[in-house]
């Protein structure tokens, strides 16, 4: 898997905004990826240091269309913690 595959986008949410002034942003990664490999794919990506890398598995949910139950899928995010100091201007707006 190419380490570019691994992040699909970033997670601007209430709670990942309060994460990042604590120096920790929000991604959503491929299921099949693990931490060693979201923590290079951040750290050649943003050009940062990573310190750790927290996975969380989200479960699909079963949304009603009528009398229709419709499946969405299950995915993957990760909360990266960086080296203090270090900022993924992405998250800033810059």
């Amino acid at each position: 898997m190419n380490l570019f595959e691994i992040l699909r986008r970033p997670l601007v949410t209430e709670k990942s905004t309060r994460l990042s002034e604590r120096n920790k942003y929000v991604f959503e990664v491929d299921k099949r990826a693990n931490k060693d490999q979201v923590r290079l794919a951040v750290e050649k990506a943003f050009k940062v240091g990573v310190v750790s890398v927290n996975i969380i598995k989200v479960p699909g949910e079963t949304k009603r269309m009528g009398r229709r139950a419709i499946a969405r899928p299950s995915w993957k995010k990760a909360i990266v913690t960086l080296k203090e100091g270090d900022k993924i201007q992405y998250f800033e707006g810059v």
